[in-house]
């Protein structure tokens, strides 16, 4: 059974940091990406981050850039997404998925990141 497993969220200061992982299970990260998404309160879900798992090519949205960093580490199965210089329009629920796009075939539960002063 595929499952993600988003943690690291929390309520963070307006500049600080989070780190947040995307702990898979039930295959080795086979497939060929993960990609993190955001939800904020009334907004679509937005995608802002993505790894190409074989060759390690990262991808981010323009909001992000410069400020958050995607990495993976194959022997832990898990994804992370370094998130720095944080401001309050990044608060919104985390999501890790199976791929880059919206029609991932598997998502995690979410985590909440929160950032205000």
């Amino acid at each position: 059974q595929v499952q993600l497993v988003e943690s690291g969220g929390g309520l963070v200061q307006p500049g600080g940091s989070l780190r947040l992982s995307c702990a898979t299970s039930g295959f080795t990260l086979d497939y060929d990406a993960i990609g993190w998404f955001r939800q904020a309160p009334g907004k679509e879900r937005e995608g802002i981050s993505c790894i190409k798992i074989r060759e390690g090519i990262t991808f981010y949205v323009d909001s992000v850039k410069g400020r958050f960093i995607i990495s993976r580490d194959v022997a832990k199965n898990t994804v992370y997404l370094q998130m720095n210089s944080l401001k309050p329009e990044d608060t919104a629920v985390y999501y890790c998925a199976t791929d880059c796009s919206y029609d991932a075939s598997y998502w995690g539960q979410g985590t909440q990141v929160t950032v205000s002063s």
